[in-house]
């Protein structure tokens, strides 16, 4: 069911490339690039470089049931940014059940700072980048909108001197309380609704006590503040796999504490939906422009 899941959503995001405008983008592909290693395991990124950039970056999280794959990098998911001149950079995390969530996190820390270090030479302005992602994707996604942090001053690897964090969010149907999972003191920490997911919580969420304290470790809500970057959820209100009201509620506390927060519902629709994700690309896409850009329509 993992494995399904993570299929399905990357399925979706080909589907929403290929249904895009039919318009080809010249871009050029650098494929297999190492932004980092861990117990001899590369962790890479393709980047994708249109002919013309506009100086921005959209980072595109690949992962569904936590769950990353660069077989799954498709060129025409990209297709709706690199039309607008986005540098895109399709990320490849260390994968569940060999690495937990917090251990997931950190790739994708470490992929935003190695993009930061290497931004002259991918044409990019380090403090103009965008984040998005569907599911695992969506929450890995807010994770680093609500927890990006400043470098460490005297490290050793001039990259994790790099800050990790992103000016803007665009994401769908992510997971955002797992302590509130639908309703108030639902558990889904690897039990109830995502019990399937559980080697992804791993050894911690055995008992109660460790699902409380790691629940709120991993939960991107508890980390909202007024200084959050602009947010943007397309979320359907029939998912029964993660409730809209994950969505709801992460809008409403984002709100409440000043932060820039938008929830799109679509009607109707569950985990995912093939036939409108195209268009809601494109409203990523505008979202970017308004908050990267400063172009709004």
């Amino acid at each position: 069911m993992k494995r399904l899941l993570y299929t399905a959503f990357l399925f979706l995001l080909m589907l929403a490339g290929s249904r895009a405008e039919s318009t080809n983008v010249d871009f050029t592909r650098i494929e297999d690039v190492v932004y980092g290693r861990k117990f001899g395991t590369a962790l890479t990124m393709d980047v994708f470089q249109p002919k013309t950039p506009n100086g921005a970056g959209i980072i595109m999280v690949m992962s569904g049931g936590w769950v990353s794959g660069h077989e799954q990098i498709n060129p025409a998911a990209c297709q709706v940014f690199l039309r607008r001149g986005y540098t895109v950079f399709t990320v490849v995390h260390g994968c569940q059940p060999r690495f937990i969530i917090p251990e997931i996190t950190q790739d994708m820390s470490r992929a935003v700072r190695f993009i930061k270090h290497n931004a002259a030479k991918y044409g990019v302005d380090p403090n103009k980048l965008g984040v998005t992602g569907g599911s695992a994707g969506g929450h890995l996604s807010l994770t680093l909108g609500t927890q990006g942090k400043p470098g460490t001053t005297d490290a050793k690897d001039p990259i994790d001197r790099e800050s990790s964090t992103v000016q803007c969010v665009a994401c769908f149907f992510p997971p955002t309380d797992f302590l509130n999972y639908g309703k108030p003191g639902e558990d889904a920490t690897g039990v109830g609704t995502l019990k399937n997911y559980k080697p992804a919580f791993g050894p911690q969420s055995d008992t109660e006590e460790g699902r409380k304290e790691l629940g709120r470790q991993i939960s991107p809500i508890y980390y909202v503040t007024s200084n959050m970057p602009p947010t943007l959820i397309i979320h359907g209100n029939a998912d029964t796999l993660v409730p809209i009201q994950q969505a709801e509620i992460f809008v409403k506390r984002a709100q409440e504490c000043g932060a820039e927060a938008k929830l799109i519902v679509k009607e109707g629709a569950g985990h995912g939906w093939p036939d409108l994700l195209a268009k809601d690309l494109e409203v990523c896409a505008d979202w970017f422009d308004a908050h990267l850009r400063n172009i709004k329509k």
